[in-house]
């Protein structure tokens, strides 16, 4: 699912990929030109025509080369630090958001429905966020529906038991027991409504 707003987690993905590709690409150039240029064979030519002179010593001969292998182990670190900064991106955008949901999640499946994700990415992340807290708000609001018809039929079992024990099922106890039972009848259609919206999980094809 596309996230018009914002980045796409495998857009995201991408630019990682791209910037150590890069940044390896670049070093590796640069060390494949120092190593075939012509300034070096020139340098390295010269060293040692004065080192047979007696000019130079041994070790400054190979002066060029360990120039290029100091900048080497210099591109070698520019590389480690790239890929330091991408996976802190990574796991700052993406690593842990994701842990911070499942958390969330496993706290509302095991029935504290207090808890709410709150992330806010520009990428598909948030739109799994907003959807669990949905998931979580709906079923506080089927809970607080359940609640409230269950605590209308006891009363109204209470209230139905109380007065068969007394035999006073007057003109006005038949009409107050009338109308707490097409509450409860109401509320029961309510909750059924709200039942029949979900698509619960069947077996065999049959909900």
């Amino acid at each position: 699912m596309s996230n018009p707003n914002g980045y796409s987690i495998q857009r995201t993905m991408i630019i990682y990929i791209l910037l150590i590709g890069f940044a390896a690409l670049l070093v590796s150039s640069e060390f494949v030109m120092d190593t075939h240029s012509t300034a070096l064979k020139r340098e390295l030519t010269h060293n040692f025509e004065r080192y047979t002179s007696g000019e130079l010593a041994q070790d400054q001969v190979y002066e060029p080369l360990v120039r290029i292998r100091n900048k080497a182990m210099m591109m070698v670190g520019v590389i480690l630090a790239v890929v330091v900064i991408v996976l802190t991106m990574f796991i700052k955008t993406i690593t842990e958001p994701l842990q911070h949901m499942v958390e969330v999640s496993k706290a509302i499946s095991a029935g504290d429905l207090s808890r709410a994700t709150g992330v806010e990415t520009r990428n598909e992340l948030s739109q799994l966020s907003a959807g669990i807290d949905d998931m979580s708000t709906n079923l506080q609001e089927i809970i607080m529906l359940s609640r409230s018809v269950c605590d209308s039929a006891g009363r109204v079992t209470a209230s139905t038991m109380g007065m068969m024990r007394k035999e006073q099922l007057t003109d006005g106890g038949s009409e107050a027991m009338r109308h707490q039972l097409s509450r409860l009848e109401s509320e029961l259609d309510m909750l059924k409504q709200v039942i029949e919206f979900f698509k619960l999980y069947s077996v065999d094809g049959q909900a």
